[in-house]
């Protein structure tokens, strides 16, 4: 009923059960009597692991050649250290990935790569085999997503995402190689960030005071006051407020997944997870707070978040940028977003001459070059400087060496 190798078999099986109801498998009398009943399997033994035993099968083959196809595929990506199977679709391949991915990536970063895979990835590549994808076949789809006046950066993150994929097949040796590695195209260039000058921060800040005097009057203070994300404020809570020593601890950060679910879970990155230390004006914005929110509890005491509403839910990202967005048109301010106001603290301690080790360590980027990266355009006046005081440090070594070294006057000549 099979066709051996050395190492395999390929054979015929179906689901037809016995009395007992259990499958006959290879064992059916009617393999032996009608060609097409049932399908074909290969069965192959692989090398063992810790002393024991272990086979391969698989089935479901419509002939006997696919199945046998298959079978060397095994044996050749066991002699090769990859196992590439020629059933997997590059659908199921990203489905399967986004689940092991799921667990290790923030919410919103799950639901990116989600959106990209099914909405642009699956659609364009999904019908294909994860081994018959070419280069070819996505930089079709790159030059026609273009053609169509898509925007570059949604085509860049779809192809990024395809990228990371299929190098996490080649790192578990299901591909020999990433069809996408070469076919990224080139990172957008980001839109430069609207940053409100000092006066327009303030301007702001007198505002919301004078008018509105609420929660986010605090809210917004302690934002241009430290430099804080948008989703850390709003997951600040008073056990990691230390008012004693003017330092707080970000512990915690609030995500809304889709504009919808909101989600409370880890800083953005290891290094976001730091103490901030706090100004005089942050110190007086938040013991208002404090006192505030103790006279409303019934036992006089802090706990829960910062900023909530009365019954201790947090506010919703958009609900705090519709507001932060209706204020700035009060007062005729440059319209910015809730991150921008991280970027305007950013920008005005580089304005008062905060050395960029400094900056970036408030911010808590991950690396200096991220600081770099994101503000190196605010740094002219301080690339001035710099070359102006190595021309001035140059200039004055000339002239501690003129004034350092001995004038020989001419004496003239005795007459004989």
């Amino acid at each position: 009923m099979g066709q051996r190798t050395k190492r395999g078999r390929v054979y015929r099986r179906c689901g037809c059960q016995d009395q007992n109801k259990k499958q006959l498998g290879p064992w059916c009398m009617r393999l032996l009597e009608d060609a097409k009943h049932g399908t074909w399997t290969y069965a192959v033994d692989l090398a063992p692991e810790d002393g024991r035993r272990r086979t391969r099968r698989r089935g479901g083959f419509a002939t006997r050649a696919e199945a046998a196809r298959e079978m060397a595929a095994v044996l050749d990506g066991e002699l090769r250290g990859v196992y590439e199977n020629r059933r997997t679709t590059v659908a199921g391949y990203l489905r399967e990935w986004l689940a092991v991915r799921k667990e290790a990536l923030a919410p919103n970063t799950y639901a990116g790569y989600k959106a990209c895979v099914e909405r642009d990835l699956i659609p364009a590549f999904g019908h294909r085999r994860l081994l018959d994808l070419r280069a070819k076949h996505i930089n079709d789809w790159i030059t026609a997503q273009l053609a169509a006046k898509r925007g570059s950066v949604t085509v860049y993150r779809a192809i990024s995402t395809l990228r990371n994929a299929l190098n996490a097949a080649v790192r578990s040796w299901r591909l020999r190689y990433n069809p996408a590695k070469h076919s990224v195209p080139p990172k957008p260039r980001a839109d430069e960030r609207t940053c409100w000058t000092p006066e327009q921060a303030a301007t702001f800040l007198r505002h919301c005071a004078e008018h509105y005097a609420d929660q986010l009057t605090d809210l917004f203070e302690v934002m241009l006051g430290t430099g804080m994300r948008r989703g850390e404020i709003l997951a600040l809570h008073w056990s990691d407020v230390h008012l004693m020593d003017r330092k707080l601890f970000v512990r915690w950060n609030l995500a809304a997944v889709n504009n919808g679910k909101l989600h409370l879970g880890q800083p953005k990155t290891p290094a976001s997870r730091a103490w901030i230390s706090l100004s005089p004006r942050v110190m007086t914005t938040l013991h208002r707070r404090a006192a505030i929110q103790m006279a409303n509890h019934p036992d006089g005491r802090l706990e829960g978040l910062v900023f909530s509403h009365g019954d201790g839910s947090p506010l919703r990202p958009q609900w705090v940028l519709d507001q932060l967005r209706k204020r700035t048109a009060e007062i005729d301010l440059p319209r910015i977003g809730l991150h921008d106001l991280r970027h305007t603290a950013a920008s005005i301690m580089i304005a008062m001459g905060i050395p960029l080790a400094i900056v970036s360590k408030t911010l808590r980027h991950a690396t200096l070059a991220t600081t770099i990266n994101l503000y190196g355009h605010l740094f002219k006046d301080s690339a001035d400087q710099a070359v102006n005081a190595l021309g001035d440090a140059l200039d004055k070594a000339d002239a501690d060496h003129r004034s350092a070294t001995p004038v020989i006057e001419s004496v003239p000549p005795m007459a004989a």
